[in-house]
């Protein structure tokens, strides 16, 4: 049944106010970024359009390509190793064994502090003289391990990303609900026709949660690139810039009041993200297409 005149009239009704919103909070702030990427300009002064040569700038500095790659590891390790952990406890959670409750708590604590204040516990953590993890490299006779954390170039970015990647609480949460409201009669034919628990998994519950799990990817992608407060708080994008992200290098740059330089490494990021999530979606649907 095609929708009369009258129902599009109402549709477009509900939606002028949604996209007046996202034009004035999304769209024009975009659009003035890109703009003023193209102009020097110092936040006080008015723009001076210079082309390109932001965008030469960025690209020809170091830092900014070191921040870039820093960023497009911590998507691939959310994408590839966070989610599926999440996925694996939700498996394990959604079956219901004694205790499940209690571990669905435990694993979403976190999410509900601060980013910020998890970042001072670590960091107290890889302090390299009173840490908690050099002390238990001592107490188990592995001192010669014991190392400066965050201030050692060859283990800093590791040890900024790999507490952030067992924070899985959120992703689990959503395949979880995913997951219940999937039909028994789907498992019950299986173990009639003899599958194992790890076949119904493989075959049933990941291909029916195949939604959720793109949106579980799709966010955990896009908090690895736009990452800033672990960073500034653990190492402040050191040592020898080894740590730096894009929204670090983008908000040194507008302390420095090279807001045309920001603004630049702002629309570069915007278009990692969107072609990130274009191809996340692009790759789930080639999955989706071979099954």
């Amino acid at each position: 049944m095609k929708p009369t005149k009258h129902d599009k009239l109402g549709i477009l009704l509900f939606l002028i106010p949604g996209l007046f919103l996202f034009t004035l909070f999304f769209i024009i702030p975009v659009i003035y970024v890109l703009v003023t990427s193209f102009t020097q300009w110092n936040g006080m002064t008015a723009p001076v359009f210079t082309g390109l040569q932001n965008y030469i700038k960025i690209f020809s500095d170091a830092t900014f390509r070191r921040s870039v790659s820093n960023n497009v590891i911590w998507a691939l390790v959310a994408g590839c190793v966070q989610v599926p952990l999440a996925m694996l406890m939700a498996l394990i959670l959604s079956k219901k064994p004694r205790g499940w409750k209690f571990f669905r708590t435990v694993y979403f604590f976190p999410q509900v502090v601060s980013g910020i204040a998890l970042a001072m516990l670590w960091q107290a953590i890889y302090n390299s003289e009173f840490g908690l993890l050099n002390g238990l490299l001592k107490v188990l006779g592995l001192e010669q391990y014991a190392t400066n954390w965050l201030g050692n170039p060859d283990t800093a970015f590791f040890s900024v990303v790999i507490y952030w990647v067992f924070y899985i609480g959120y992703y689990m949460v959503i395949m979880m609900s995913e997951i219940t409201g999937i039909d028994e009669a789907y498992y019950e034919a299986a173990e009639i026709d003899g599958a194992t628990k790890i076949q119904q998994d493989i075959k049933i519950t990941i291909p029916l949660i195949k939604n959720s799990l793109l949106t579980c990817v799709t966010l955990a992608v896009v908090l690895g690139l736009r990452t800033f407060e672990q960073v500034y708080i653990l190492t402040n994008g050191g040592p020898m810039n080894r740590t730096s992200v894009m929204v670090l290098y983008l908000y040194k740059q507008m302390q420095s009041s090279n807001y045309g330089r920001a603004n630049a490494a702002a629309m570069t990021l915007i278009v990692v993200g969107t072609c990130t999530i274009l191809l996340i979606r692009k790759l789930f649907n080639l999955r989706g297409e071979k099954t």
